[in-house]
Order: structure tokens, then C-alpha cells, then sequence
């Protein structure tokens, strides 16, 4: 089919926000997302799905794009993060594995339509008519609409006409700078120390939190319509943080751990890569798994600041929470993408409890504030 016309009828539907992984099949519906929508360019599948969320969270209605042998890199989002907060996006997969394609695509070929129904997603096989495929890609926005899940569309091999680049698509990369309030010899604060003054400090900022303790602790600091508590999807929150920090004028906060920083590492340099200026990412590191019984992180060989300085932050090492409450008002005075490292204590509050409202909820009062 034409892919400009079908790319043109995506955006009059409202879909106009494309982020995914490069595939041969779709690479001329990727064309032309880079050419004429917004193209959130994804390391991997997984955190095309969490750019995804944060996009819808700010408003908009957003499509992923990948090939199939990337199905297994998007379960944990797709399960534990769109279907139980409800949050939909329209997906284009490709099927590759055919009789002629390369041995590697031979298994995932043959389950990718299982694969996408054991996790409850609806599929559909997109159809090569141009008109036919209107048809379906309106009652997709129409089921997405109504029942707030994701929608997949199968494609097959020559789906879609040549549409060439017409943009470049290499990054534009530019070094951030690295500095560190006071000196080394105050003693650590706990996580919930550190939340209590992130709130005092928040402003109009949305805050995200990653799974986990922190999630659970920032709840009982303040349950907040500005909060999102992230369950699941672990180390997905600063791709989320990004979606929603692009397509929104309020400030975002994303606070992470170590040990979900570095289950996809490859959020932070997206985020490098888009440098939106409203996005402050806040690393609380304790070298530990601290909600699985305190298990070491590979955190104690990270170099953090020197990492997000290398990829474009404005990396500030703080030590203390006035430190802390002086670089996020700066932050405020001067937005810029940054990234705050502070290391905190292993302690945890006792009988440390559960968000009493459900993940759906959270999700629908947080968008509502950030689009309002």
C-alpha cells in the first residue's frame, strides 16, 4: 500500500507520536515516521513500549514498531505496566520467518500470534489495501479507546511502498558537565529521608517512581495525584519519565534505583539523546536489591555521574538533603535534562505497606493532572 497515504491517515486518527526498533519489513512506515511525525528512536523494544506509556500519560496516542524477534524484550512492560494500568498504544509487529528469511526468525515466526494472545493483547493481521487497512486501523483506535489495552498489527513481508528518508537520522550529541556538592564525610540518608525532601521540593512536577521500595515508600510519604507508582516493568521509569516529559509543559521527575537503572541502562541514553529540559532523573543508589532481601547490585563498579555526563546530563553528586533540596530548586530556576546521584542508606520504614489504590487509577489521576 502507499505509505504515505497510510502514515497520513495515522496522524488524522491523532496517532502521530511513532517510537520503536528498526525492522526490514517496516522500514518504510519507520521513513516516514522519522520524516513526518515525531520518531522516538528506542536501544530496544522494551523501552519503546515505556516511551510509549509516558507519551500516552502526556495525551497523545502513541504507535510502537518493531520486528518480532523483539516480542520477548517488550513482556515485562506489556504485561506488568500497559494492561494493569491501562494504558493502550496501537502496535505494528512484523512477521518475519517465512520459508526464504534467515534461521533465526524460523521459531519466532511460528508464535508470534500465540505469543501476543498468551499475554490477553489483541492482535489483527494488517491488511495490504490501502483502504481495507483504514478501515481496521479505525476500529483499533476505536477498541484502544474503549478498553484502554494495547492493539498489535501483524505485517507481513512487502506490506508497505518505498518511502525514502528525508530527514537525518543520526543523533546530535552533545556532553553534558559533571560537579558535586560538599565534601564526603556526611552520613547517608534513608530512601524515605530522601523522598520526603523530594516532595518538600517538587513543585508542579510530576513524579515517577520506580518499582519497588521506592514506589511503595513515596506512597506512604504523601499519596499524591502528582505521583506515579510504578509496579512491574522494572527499570523501564526513565523511558516513561521521557515519553511524558516530551509532550508536556509541566516539570517530570523521575526517581530511580540502582538496580532498576541498570536493568535497561539504555534508558538513560535515549534520554541524552532527547534532552528534554524538563526532566530531572534522580538515582538513589545502595548497592542492593533492597525489596528482594538485599541482594548486592553491580551498582559499586558504576561510575553514575561521569556515565550521565558522558551522554549528555548535567550530572550533579549530592550527599545531603539540603544538598538534594539546593539542586533540585536550581533545577527549577534553570531546567535543563539532569541527573542528581545520592547515595543513601539500606534501611527500610517499618511495616512498610502497599499503594491502597489500584495501578489503573494512579495511572488515570497522574495523566489527568499532567494534561490539565
Amino acid at each position: 500500500m502507499n505509505t504515505k497515504q497510510f502514515g497520513d491517515w495515522l496522524q488524522e486518527l491523532e496517532f502521530d507520536v511513532f517510537t520503536g526498533v528498526p525492522c526490514s519489513y517496516l522500514k518504510y512506515l519507520i521513513n516516514y515516521a522519522y520524516s513526518d511525525c515525531t520518531y522516538i528512536n528506542a536501544p530496544n523494544e522494551g523501552d519503546a513500549v515505556a516511551v510509549a506509556a509516558g507519551a500516552y500519560l502526556a495525551g497523545k496516542r502513541p504507535v510502537v514498531l518493531l520486528q518480532n524477534s523483539g516480542l520477548g524484550n517488550l513482556i515485562s512492560p506489556l504485561t506488568s505496566l500497559n494492561h494493569i494500568f491501562k494504558i493502550p498504544f496501537l502496535g505494528f509487529v512484523s512477521l518475519r520467518g517465512g520459508p526464504d528469511d534467515e534461521p533465526q526468525h524460523e521459531l519466532m515466526g511460528k508464535i508470534t500470534r500465540e505469543m501476543l494472545q498468551v499475554t490477553q493483547t489483541p492482535i489483527a493481521t494488517l491488511s495490504k489495501d490501502l483502504e481495507e487497512a483504514k478501515i481496521q486501523i479505525m476500529a483499533a483506535r476505536d477498541f484502544i479507546d474503549a478498553n484502554k489495552i494495547p492493539f498489535f498489527f501483524i505485517v507481513e513481508k512487502d506490506t508497505f511502498d518505498p518511502y525514502k528518508l528525508s530527514v537525518d537520522s543520526k543523533p546530535k550529541y552533545s556532553k553534558g558537565t559533571s560537579k558535586t556538592y560538599g565534601k564526603g564525610n556526611e552520613e547517608l540518608s534513608s530512601r524515605t529521608e530522601v523522598l520526603e525532601e523530594i516532595v518538600r521540593s517538587r513543585g508542579k512536577a510530576g513524579v515517577i517512581a520506580t518499582t519497588g521500595m521506592t514506589g511503595r515508600e513515596l506512597y506512604e510519604v504523601e499519596d499524591h495525584e502528582q505521583h506515579l507508582y510504578i509496579v512491574g516493568s522494572m527499570g523501564c521509569t526513565s523511558a516513561i519519565g521521557l515519553g511524558t516529559a516530551m509532550f508536556t509543559d509541566k516539570p517530570v521527575i523521575v526517581v530511580d534505583g540502582d538496580g532498576a537503572a541498570l536493568m535497561r541502562l539504555s534508558g538513560m541514553p535515549m534520554l541524552g539523546h532527547e534532552k528534554p529540559d524538563n526532566l530531572l532523573h534522580i538515582l538513589l543508589d545502595n548497592n542492593e536489591h533492597n525489596s528482594t532481601g538485599g541482594q548486592s547490585t553491580i551498582s559499586a563498579i558504576m561510575n553514575w555521574p561521569l556515565f550521565a555526563e558522558s551522554i549528555g546530563y548535567q550530572a550533579i553528586t549530592v550527599r545531603t538533603l539540603k544538598q538534594l533540596n539546593h539542586a533540585i530548586e536550581e533545577w527549577h530556576m534553570n531546567p535543563s535534562l539532569t541527573f542528581i546521584y545520592m547515595k543513601i542508606n539500606n534501611t527500610v520504614k517499618d511495616n512498610l505497606g502497599r499503594p491502597k489504590v489500584k495501578p489503573h487509577q494512579v495511572g488515570s489521576r497522574f495523566k489527568n493532572y499532567i494534561t490539565s
